[in-house]
């Protein structure tokens, strides 16, 4: 499913996905928390929301939070 959504969406992760993604790596609730209030120097220092609502590309802000996190390289 994961391939051809991407292939779908030009291989950009939708919004929908990245909570997702986040849902998983912050469990219990805690990603929305996260995203109104850890600033991310990758994001020009926004937050995930606020990412999102300036138009930033999700997969660009997944990467992010990737990074933030020092998540493995199997969840990049």
């Amino acid at each position: 499913m994961a391939r051809f959504v991407a292939s779908v969406y030009g291989g950009r992760v939708r919004e929908v996905e990245l909570w997702q993604r986040m849902g998983d790596v912050l469990p219990g609730g805690y990603a929305p928390v996260w995203a109104d209030q850890v600033v991310l120097a990758d994001l020009g220092g926004r937050t995930v929301r606020e990412a999102l609502g300036a138009g930033l590309p999700c997969k660009r802000i997944w990467r992010a939070v990737w990074r933030q996190l020092e998540l493995p390289d199997v969840l990049r």
